[in-house]
């Protein structure tokens, strides 16, 4: 029964992660679709992504908590990092060059910070 529950946990940790995934290719659509259409300064870009990426992370993470109905602060976490992790992984194999900067380091933070926010968000709706 216990490792059912660890199974079911698993899977609705996976579903925020992709969740999460989802919402930030649709906004990023329409914040593409913003920037190509307006004059909007370039200097808007990073600050618009973490805060997309951390909208995201939010939402995908307090649907799952509300699936998992416990521990939201460690799944959210969980979730959050293992966003940001995936991004990472993904951006060192595409750009040969990446390092991490300090726009990475508060990418990294906003995003688990975000992930405990949305799984305390989650577990506490009725």
């Amino acid at each position: 029964m216990e490792n059912t529950i660890k199974q079911n946990n698993i899977m609705h940790i996976g579903k925020g992660i992709i969740i999460s995934f989802i919402s930030t290719l649709f906004l990023l659509l329409i914040f593409g679709i913003i920037l190509t259409y307006t004059n909007t300064p370039e200097s808007v870009i990073v600050p618009v992504i973490i805060i997309i990426t951390s909208i995201s992370i939010l939402l995908g993470s307090s649907i799952a908590s509300i699936k998992i109905k416990r521990n939201g602060l460690i799944n959210g976490a969980i979730i959050g990092g293992g966003y940001i992790f995936i991004i990472y992984v993904i951006s060192s194999i595409i750009n040969t060059g990446f390092s991490l900067n300090i726009s990475s380091i508060i990418m990294i933070l906003f995003g688990i910070l975000a992930g405990i926010i949305g799984g305390i968000v989650g577990v506490n709706i009725r």
